[in-house]
């Protein structure tokens, strides 16, 4: 049977995916790929996700595309605004046409003899899988499983007779007018539900195990609205884009060298914007600052609604559900018409596909982090992941464009596999992610570990990956380029 071949594989058409695609078209035109999307649209998580006031917890001058100037005056936006923008991306550079929907990856495997990946898809509602090869794999797949979220086993749930929602799989045109809605979590979904949910809700309770860090930014970007009258729309974008780059920097390093004094500010801040008689035990983590990820919200939204009587916090630990609500550890009960399950992600590398090399399954959780976006002993392939303390299109960007120079310089030096290794293992071990999220952590065994030195570990820093993945050199003692002599007739190949 004849299988298609193309240079290029990208698995995801969501913001990564999308953006991979721009970077290949520029740096390597000559290149023949398509971007296989297992939905029937574009967009991943901001197409996935539709539960009430959806947005983005970052600026989007930093969360933007870097080929793509942010014009919306506000500068953290809702889904569907984040949704059109990634549309128009893929619109205006011609890369709507290179995405296949409902094309999902169930398996790839590497074939050494051959430098080959063989890709096995199912096809819409086909019963046979089809197959696809190419040379390079870019999986832009994200973290987490888009099935279904994390829901803890709650004791007592199926007695509950109202509404049981999980976020990621909020039911369309769903009306909680005049009910009672209690929203457990306190991550950045939770705070994002709650003040959205207390437009028709008859009140909103946030019920937490435990507090977040929560600061309140502006929704939109006064500076860059006054810019925009005297300069370009580029200049603009950039001006912001460094700006907010140098902030989160900033705010990290500081939260890393002075917790104390960061956690004095951030409690400040919260403190002013609920008032002098709000019990800060609420808001008051037991971590350090970026120990988690702070929660951000939009001109103080959540405490806008705190301070209105609108919503409530509870900081209790769940003994169960009953018939009518929520009971806690102290035997008080919540009632509740419909209970949201705010409780986070379940992490899933590869978009769920079977990876092996040579017929192997390959094992992410034995493997390591190279650059933050290779794999050791994963060959011609790259998994593209953003920052966790600042915005993922940063480094999604810079894995991208990276990925592309590394095609580049195969080419040139005639070499069609490109492996990071270290034979010796004399890099050691050490956690991927520095979070004590709990989502991080349940997935502690499903998760490559990052090295104690470069290029293997992973800084989170935007400038020195700046550096490194743009400007830096390509080769290094740790990865190892060959040319297996079998060429690509031997794969019973098709051109596009």
């Amino acid at each position: 049977m004849s299988v298609e071949h193309l240079d290029v594989l990208v698995i995801g058409a969501g913001l990564s995916g999308v953006g991979a695609a721009y970077h290949l078209m520029k740096h390597c035109p000559g290149k023949r790929f398509a971007i296989l999307e297992g939905r029937a649209a574009l967009g991943g998580t901001w197409d996935l996700f539709r539960y009430p006031g959806i947005r983005s917890d970052s600026d989007m001058f930093t969360l933007g595309y870097n080929f793509k100037p942010w014009s919306d005056p506000l500068a953290i936006a809702d889904g569907s605004s984040i949704r059109r923008y990634i549309e128009e991306a893929a619109r205006e550079n011609g890369i709507q046409e290179k995405i296949r929907f409902q094309h999902k990856v169930l398996k790839a495997d590497w074939c050494s003899e051959r430098a080959t990946w063989t890709v096995q898809v199912q096809r819409g509602d086909q019963a046979e899988p089809i197959l696809l090869s190419c040379q390079h794999l870019l999986m832009c797949t994200g973290y987490y499983c888009y099935e279904a979220g994390y829901t803890p086993d709650f004791k007592g749930r199926e007695q509950f007779q109202g509404e049981f929602i999980h976020p990621q799989l909020w039911p369309d045109n769903f009306d909680y007018s005049g009910k009672r809605v209690v929203v457990i979590g306190s991550g950045a979904t939770a705070v994002t539900l709650v003040p959205a949910l207390t437009d028709k809700a008859a009140h909103v309770t946030m019920l937490q195990r435990s507090p977040s860090y929560v600061l309140s930014l502006p929704e939109g970007d006064p500076l860059s609205a006054l810019l925009r009258r005297f300069l370009p729309e580029t200049w603009v974008y950039r001006l912001a884009r460094t700006r907010n780059v140098a902030m989160q920097m900033l705010f990290y390093s500081l939260a890393k060298a002075c917790p104390r004094l960061v956690r004095k500010l951030l409690l400040g801040l919260a403190k002013r914007q609920l008032g002098a008689d709000f019990d800060m035990r609420h808001f008051s983590p037991r971590y350090k600052p970026w120990d988690e990820r702070v929660c951000v919200v939009p001109n103080g939204d959540l405490f806008t609604v705190l301070r209105a009587g609108k919503a409530s916090v509870v900081t209790e630990h769940i003994d169960g559900f009953t018939a009518k609500g929520i009971r806690l550890k102290t035997g008080e009960e919540l009632p509740a018409d419909v209970i949201i399950s705010a409780t986070g992600l379940q992490l899933q590398l590869f978009g769920g596909m079977q990876v092996a090399v040579d017929g192997v399954p390959f094992d992410a959780a034995k493997s390591m982090g190279y650059r933050g976006i290779m794999l050791r002993d994963l060959p011609n392939a790259a998994m593209v992941l953003g920052y966790t303390n600042a915005s993922w299109t940063l480094k999604a960007d810079l894995s991208s464009e990276y990925f592309c120079r590394l095609i580049n310089h195969m080419d040139a030096s005639g070499m069609r596999q490109c492996t990071p290794r270290d034979p010796a293992r004399q890099v050691k071990d050490a956690p991927f992610l520095d979070l004590a999220s709990g989502y991080i952590q349940r997935a502690a065994d499903k998760i490559p570990s990052q090295g104690d030195r470069a290029p293997w570990k992973l800084y989170q820093n935007y400038l020195l990956d700046l550096a490194l993945l743009r400007y830096g050199k390509v080769e290094d003692d740790y990865l190892e380029f060959s040319s297996p002599q079998v060429g690509e007739s031997a794969v019973g190949s098709t051109a596009v």
